[in-house]
């Protein structure tokens, strides 16, 4: 078993709180010892991460984008396991969504940002199936927006 705080301590990375809703939504979702977690939009410390790949962001910049999804994923994992992450069985799907322009084909590229992160934190726990598309706009104008689903106990 993969320590996620040990890891997330040698990687430099500290979670950020898990973000409340922007909407009449709930963050996650249990059913059974599936956690769906809601879209997680691009955003860091110093707020969000807008743009448009293809348009005024490259790959690199969209694929940080992406990783900052990922840890606000992880950050509701930890909430909904009441801050246990040995609760967390694996990452089973994530499904990631890049404002891009029509002619931009590289969404696989930036969220393997979120794809990579997962794994060097949660070790094999971490590997997932996926989906990344392409929207033409994403809420608040952010470069990407991930949801995914985990198997807690």
């Amino acid at each position: 078993m993969q320590n996620v705080e040990q890891n997330l301590k040698s990687l430099g990375i500290e979670l950020p709180t898990a973000p409340s809703p922007a909407a009449n939504y709930v963050p996650f979702v249990k059913v059974g010892q599936f956690l769906y977690v809601s879209g997680q939009i691009s955003q860091n410390e110093n707020g969000l991460i807008t743009g448009k790949l293809g348009e005024n962001m490259n790959v690199e910049q969209g694929a940080n984008a992406a990783k900052q999804c990922a840890l606000s994923l992880l950050a509701q994992v930890k909430a909904a396991c009441e801050g246990d992450f040995t609760r967390l069985v694996r990452v089973v799907k994530l499904t990631g969504f890049v404002n891009s322009t029509a002619e931009f084909t590289e969404q696989p590229q930036v969220v393997n940002g979120a794809s990579n992160i997962l794994v060097d934190i949660l070790g094999d726990l971490g590997k997932h199936s996926r989906s990344a598309v392409s929207a033409a706009s994403l809420p608040l104008g952010v470069a990407v927006e991930i949801e995914g689903i985990f198997e807690i106990n």
